[in-house]
């Protein structure tokens, strides 16, 4: 089988940028094609939600060939929602493994912060089924994973408190991160008496409005880079009264499943995580849903700092998408660029003798999830 292995990173910092949405794609590319070595690129594929929506611009991956000078290479925009950059990345991995190219490159990015809060929060939610009541009736995305978070309080015993443990966490990891979107210290008792989104998270157990790109370069047949060995995908209702259980996210526990049997590999064997906390909740569903922590005891792992260094499996130390931000086309990439860094041995937050990682990467409320896994060169 073709080995398939990412061979360059690149990536902007998060937060309110200057720069339009193509600056910030070629910024982040840039980095990825030098630090790969400059190779010959084949193809190019982006990760994008609301360039259309926000930036009034679609076509980005032609506009990326004629402005990085790649001729007539093919390249495509895949939409996912904020899965957009991971499935970017899934398309690259299977077209190198089917050998239809020898290398990728893979970016994603978004510009949200130019435009008033509520236009963006319109565009966001064109990630929901919008023919149904639930959208006619006003549901947002922090209404539902609202609605998730009670149910999950009511049914395990977890509180409030342990959805803050979440955010103070990646906030203390985002200080020692120069790329994240918020490098201030905040305490327990300042996430907990924010000012509330919808009961019960609070404005730091959202994640916020970003722009911020990020991009590999991936390549086949080669002995160099950090290798790719599992990519899975899967898919879920985006209406909440299809649901069978609000607790769960099934499209994780599948795409995880697909992946750990690609690699074949437990969960045991993964030393080091980036995942979706869009959401304080959503963190705690995917440590379980992933198979890190048996169902309905991912909130004692937090409290217990079960998912921090020293502890069992370190979660999302580039500061997740609550403070390194959530640029949402970008952030499926940037997830796989903070893995990438911890496999080479040079992140922020480095965890020791890390050897294999995995990203996963939510579309919605559960519409899409990816994982994908990667082993340090040698390992």
């Amino acid at each position: 089988m073709t080995r398939v292995a990412v061979t360059g990173i690149g990536m902007t910092p998060f937060g309110k940028s200057n720069d339009s949405l193509k600056a910030l794609l070629l910024k982040a590319s840039r980095q990825a094609i030098i630090d790969a070595g400059r190779p010959k690129i084949d193809a190019i594929i982006v990760g994008n939600f609301m360039g259309g929506p926000l930036e009034q611009q679609e076509i980005l991956g032609s506009i990326l060939v004629s402005e990085l000078g790649f001729g007539n290479i093919p390249s495509m925009k895949t939409e996912g929602a904020c899965a957009s950059g991971g499935i970017a990345f899934r398309q690259a991995y299977q077209l190198l493994k089917a050998e239809e190219y020898k290398t990728v490159l893979v970016v994603g990015g978004e510009k949200m912060t130019h435009i008033h809060t509520n236009h963006v929060i319109t565009a966001i939610n064109y990630a929901m089924d919008n023919s149904t009541m639930e959208s006619k009736t006003g549901l947002t995305f922090p209404g539902y994973f609202g609605v998730v978070a009670n149910r999950y309080m009511y049914q395990y015993g977890a509180t409030k408190a342990h959805l803050a443990m979440v955010a103070r966490k990646n906030r203390h990891y985002a200080l020692h991160n120069p790329l994240s979107q918020f490098n201030t210290k905040i305490t327990l008792e300042e996430i907990m008496n924010a000012r509330m989104i919808t009961d019960p998270l609070g404005l730091f157990d959202c994640s916020p409005i970003t722009d911020g790109a990020a991009a590999v370069v991936i390549e086949g047949n080669t002995k160099n880079g950090v290798e790719v060995i599992a990519s899975g995908q899967a898919s879920g209702t985006p209406i909440m009264q299809e649901v069978n259980d609000l607790t769960r996210i099934p499209a994780t526990y599948e795409a995880a499943t697909q992946a750990y049997e690609q690699a074949s590999i437990e969960p045991k064997d993964v030393d080091v995580v980036e995942l979706h906390d869009c959401f304080s909740m959503t963190e705690i569903i995917a440590i379980e849903e992933l198979g890190f922590f048996e169902k309905g005891t991912g909130f004692e792992a937090i409290e217990k700092q079960l998912t921090e260094h020293g502890g069992n499996i370190p979660v999302n130390t580039s500061g997740g998408l609550l403070s390194k931000g959530h640029p949402i086309g970008a952030t499926g990439i940037a997830q796989i660029v903070q893995i990438i860094s911890q496999l080479r041995g040079e992140a922020c937050n480095q965890v020791e003798r890390a050897r294999i990682g995995l990203a996963q990467n939510l579309g919605g409320t559960g519409a899409y999830s990816l994982v994908h896994l990667f082993k340090k060169e040698g390992a």
